[in-house]
């Protein structure tokens, strides 16, 4: 069956919230899911637990990991929830030993990895920071998303150039940070492949807008599937121009609310920990800012969005004020050591596992891939036209139409023009990682250092010292 892309501009309409309601099947169909980074800490035991509470689907998934001890662990893992009581589904879990193994005969591919060993994040974050540059993320923008890129453009041009050779056909779905840049990379090497990338980040802002629907008139929350947006940016710099619940303008009641005192309060730094000790918890005043002088809804995390402009992270505890903290390189480290404490401990018959959904969509989407139905989410995409001012062909996150054997994003409109110079300005740095880490031109890469906004506080001398650091302490070479 063929992939399309091509940009349809009617919304579909009339689907229930819920494709469990639509979908029932005689017998579920067999596939074949190939697991790149198998050894996932996140991903794969969501998608683990996923797959056993859905009856649409049973079949094997192959997990391939460069540490294939952890990869063992997780098919053994996957393997003993099918013993759980509430599995509805059979899978075979396998770890295999190379990458062809794992993607041949796919129907889907998985692509969640960490690019590089977890230690060049200290790199990442560190190196940028003893020169006053502070990020709360460092995966997808700043100086370390930039040199995270173009280590993932590296290992991707693998990916692709497999997946085109073991499982033509396969849909690829990617989750690796940053997301742009590795779906970007995807397509540059073999622009034939059937690949989207996954981010859940948009989810949060229906969820928000669905939170003040409730409060303002009363009513019970209404689930976030059923907040309809009209999406359009790049992954983590999203935007919402259009939101509504059964008839209601929910982004003219979001411009309301960001005006009022609650919603522009600020912060100290002891305040914020008195309030939570949840290092990802944040108060929601970055995307507040960023709508109430923009006019659209900031449609992702404040610690993401903090990093494409340059005015909230100005100083080391400049990000408190603004209700979020920064994501040290000491918790990284801490959450990677320890992030198989469930699985471990059930595997040793010392703890239970919690069988619940994730909130992710990819099993949504892989039912209408399959054709069990049809399913309207944001996905990230080359552009085809369906954000008119940014560049085509460029990877842009948008509403897609999932459908049987189709995924065809839904034209979103232009961007205001003080949002799309900013849009525009991280593309362009995006296609240069993209393009300088696949054609070995260290000065292309350098002037997409450069050109971020975090890095714009430094002189030309001390950007150059910072990147040719930040390369010789990852191991990253333009050869």
């Amino acid at each position: 069956m063929a992939n399309s892309q091509s940009t349809i501009t009617k919304e579909h309409k009339g689907q229930s919230s819920s494709l469990a309601d639509r979908i029932a099947v005689d017998h579920p169909l067999d596939i074949k899911i190939g697991y790149v980074g198998g050894g996932s800490r996140g991903w794969f035991p969501a998608l683990a637990k996923e797959l056993a509470l859905c009856p649409w689907f049973s079949g094997e998934v192959r997990l391939y990991d460069i540490d294939q001890a952890a990869a063992e662990k997780n098919a053994e893992f996957g393997n003993a929830l099918q013993d759980h009581p509430r599995n509805l589904a059979a899978w075979r879990y396998r770890a295999v030993p190379d990458l062809k193994q794992a993607l041949r005969g796919a129907d889907f591919v998985f692509l969640s990895i960490q690019p590089g060993p977890i230690q060049y994040m200290k790199a990442d974050l560190e190196l940028p920071e003893a020169l006053g540059i502070y990020q709360s993320v460092g995966d997808t923008v700043g100086p370390g998303g930039i040199v995270r890129g173009f280590r993932t453009v590296r290992v991707y041009r693998e990916f692709a150039e497999a997946i085109a050779r073991h499982c033509p056909e396969a849909w690829v779905l990617n989750f690796t940070n940053p997301l742009t840049v590795g779906t970007r990379a995807l397509y540059a090497v073999w622009p034939d492949i059937r690949a989207y990338g996954c981010c859940h980040e948009v989810f949060g802002s229906q969820d928000l807008l669905a939170d003040l629907l409730a409060r303002k008139y009363k009513v019970a929350k209404p689930g976030r599937e059923d907040v309809r947006v009209n999406v359009l940016g790049v992954n983590h710099f999203t935007w919402i121009d259009r939101a509504e619940f059964d008839g209601t303008d929910l982004l003219a009641l979001l411009l309301e609310h960001v005006q009022k005192p609650a919603a522009r309060r600020l912060y100290t730094k002891e305040a914020l920990l008195r309030e939570t000790d949840n290092t990802f918890a944040e108060k929601h005043r970055v995307k507040y800012e960023l709508t109430r002088r923009f006019g659209l809804m900031a449609a992702a995390g404040d610690r993401h969005l903090a990093e494409f402009v340059p005015w909230f992270l100005t100083g080391e505890d400049s990000c408190y004020r603004w209700g979020f903290r920064r994501t040290p390189y000491a918790y990284r480290i801490h959450r990677w050591k320890t992030g198989f404490k469930e699985r471990d401990r059930f595997l040793a018959g010392k703890g239970s596992v919690k069988l619940e959904n994730s909130g992710e969509e990819f099993i949504n989407q892989m039912a209408c891939i399959a054709g069990l139905a049809e399913f309207r989410t944001n996905v990230n995409l080359p552009n085809r036209g369906q954000v008119e001012n940014l560049p085509r062909d460029a990877v842009v996150e948008t509403n897609a139409l999932f459908s049987e054997c189709r995924v065809e994003p839904i034209a979103s409109g232009s961007l205001p023009e003080p949002i799309a110079a900013w849009v525009n300005m991280h593309v362009a740095n995006q296609e240069a990682v993209v393009k300088a880490a696949l054609t070995a031109d260290e000065d292309l890469g350098f002037r997409a250092f450069i050109n971020d906004p975090l890095v714009h506080r430094l002189d030309l001398d001390d950007a150059w010292k910072l990147f040719r650091k930040m390369l010789n302490a990852t191991h990253t070479r333009f050869e």
